[in-house]
């Protein structure tokens, strides 16, 4: 987002004082709302704020490492349950777990795209016009005027990088270091591309957008450079080269002194998995096991090196996936207990693997089936480093802080809207489902129901049983449909960016939903 952007806000708010207001809570934040259910809108007010340090935090500000895995399954890692059952120990990951906290219920978008845009700014994905990965427009990603994580923690002096996937655009003023990185090695775009440019049947020529993906790399005010093109041989070795950037990056700015911001999204597990030559073959039990083994090996170099600067007891480490597993053969995934692939709505789809170290901060060997949304990250690393939330636009990350400082034992947040794609397929809160469709597999037929089904997910994992007809459960759907209510109401007041938008982006003024009432106010910490 450019300077002359971050500043601008919605000038047509209007807050009425009327006292006619319940306190609720929403996904652990405190919204003012009329008492009728139809007026409640989370709105913000203008400008930006700069919330106060977390709990227990230093006053010095940690270097941040987050490891994006592309479709990795819930149940792939041993700490998940995966591992040598998977043909491979992950040891080095299994660490970091018993070293830091580790999630079961850590939840996503169920596609790339989707899922990046959320977690960079703390949106969900559709209101960013990224619900869907890029179908029918080639001008995809985030416009400038979202504020991504990358750009908060640059206007708090942080060095920061990404090595690896983007997928959040591909034209000029969507790059990485467009939207707050100061230099990017990867990929605009996904792995299936690497399949092009070999292919029999391939036609570059064919259209503008249909050209092969490059291997590219960028510093912040230069346009970016192609340096190869993103083939299958170039796929096997990709991560390694992503590792080693990351390295030097890490080193260079532990020699500046200064924190960093190290975004790692790796391009492995996601199809066609090969892994680079000297894993292939290495575990003896197929190229998923040795795909397994690279993962846990290059986090362990990076581990490694964090660990040789003396930087440890000063960094936060993130380990998670984008997604759920893989449904196309042979590269299917593994969604451990869960049901589904990604693009589905289904827990495998939803629940991905996440572990979060930060010596003496972070409890260590925790373990905890809250519910955290991907989207949190933005604001709980806001609230860590010091900050700013935008408040002229809905935020929907919740602070999770005191939760991962071990300042309390539960979430801040209980439920979320579950998209697939640009649609709502349900609503998840505490252990319940209340979902109005269903899709089995990525490639499947969508079933939709007339009537809400509710599924207990500590009594049916798999998401087979529903008791939508079962009196004793019916009390369900009130506190799932008030988040329902609330997000639709939000979506009417400030409409999303539409797919393909244009920049320079301006936000139209907030539309008038007949409320009576103060509405709601998501600002972050006080």
């Amino acid at each position: 987002m450019r300077d002359d952007e971050r500043d601008e806000s919605v000038e047509d708010e209007q807050h009425s004082d009327s006292p006619s207001h319940a306190s609720i809570q929403l996904a652990g934040t405190t919204l003012l709302t009329a008492v009728d259910p139809q007026s409640a809108v989370p709105t913000e007010t203008a400008g930006t704020q700069q919330p106060a340090p977390a709990t227990g935090v230093d006053t010095g500000r940690p270097n941040i490492i987050l490891v994006l895995m592309d479709n990795l399954g819930y149940g792939e890692l041993g700490v998940y349950g995966g591992g040598i059952l998977r043909g491979a120990p992950t040891p080095r990951i299994d660490t970091l777990a018993a070293e830091g906290t580790r999630l079961l219920n850590f939840n996503v978008e169920a596609q790339c795209t989707p899922s990046r845009a959320a977690l960079l700014t703390g949106r969900y994905a559709i209101r960013t016009g990224n619900g869907s990965v890029p179908i029918f427009t080639p001008r995809y990603g985030l416009v400038q005027w979202e504020y991504t994580l990358a750009e908060m923690l640059s206007d708090v002096g942080y060095a920061t990088g990404i090595f690896g996937k983007w997928h959040l655009g591909h034209t000029d003023g969507r790059y990485p270091t467009d939207q707050g990185f100061d230099e990017w090695y990867g990929i605009p775009n996904s792995t299936d591309e690497a399949f092009w440019p070999d292919h029999p049947t391939y036609r570059p020529g064919s259209d503008p957008a249909a050209g092969p993906e490059y291997v590219m790399e960028s510093t912040k005010g230069e346009a970016p450079r192609k340096l190869k093109i993103y083939d299958l041989p170039q796929r096997r070795i990709m991560d390694r080269e992503l590792t080693g950037k990351a390295k030097d990056f890490i080193s260079r700015q532990a020699k500046a002194g200064k924190p960093f911001f190290a975004y790692v999204p790796y391009t492995m597990p996601h199809y066609p998995v090969a892994p680079a030559p000297e894993f292939d073959g290495k575990t003896g039990n197929g190229y998923w096991a040795d795909a397994l083994t690279q993962m846990d090996a290059y986090t362990g170099q990076l581990l490694d090196t964090v660990e040789q600067l003396g930087m440890k007891d000063n960094t936060i480490f993130i380990f998670t996936s984008d997604n759920g597993p893989e449904m196309l053969e042979p590269w299917n995934g593994w969604g451990g207990p869960w049901s589904g692939t990604y693009f589905t709505g289904l827990e495998a789809s939803l629940r991905v693997p996440f572990i979060i170290a930060w010596p003496g901060k972070i409890p260590a060997g925790r373990v905890s089936n809250e519910i955290v949304h991907e989207m949190d990250l933005f604001t709980t690393v806001a609230a860590i480093v010091r900050g700013k939330v935008p408040t002229d636009r809905i935020i929907d990350g919740v602070d999770q802080s005191p939760f991962f400082l071990g300042e309390q034992e539960k979430s801040n947040r209980d439920g979320f809207v579950v998209y697939v794609g640009e649609d709502i397929f349900g609503v998840k809160w505490q252990n319940w489902k209340m979902m109005t469709k269903k899709l089995a597999t990525r490639v499947g037929q969508i079933e939709q129901w007339n009537v809400p089904r509710f599924f207990n997910l500590y009594l049916d994992p798999k998401e087979a049983h529903a008791l939508s007809y079962e009196g004793e459960y019916t009390w369900v759907r009130w506190p799932v449909a008030k988040i329902l209510v609330d997000h639709m109401a939000s979506l009417a007041k400030y409409p999303p960016i539409q797919p393909g938008a244009p920049d320079p982006y301006r936000p139209p003024a907030a539309q008038s939903v007949g409320q009576s009432g103060p509405v709601s106010t998501m600002t972050g910490p006080d």
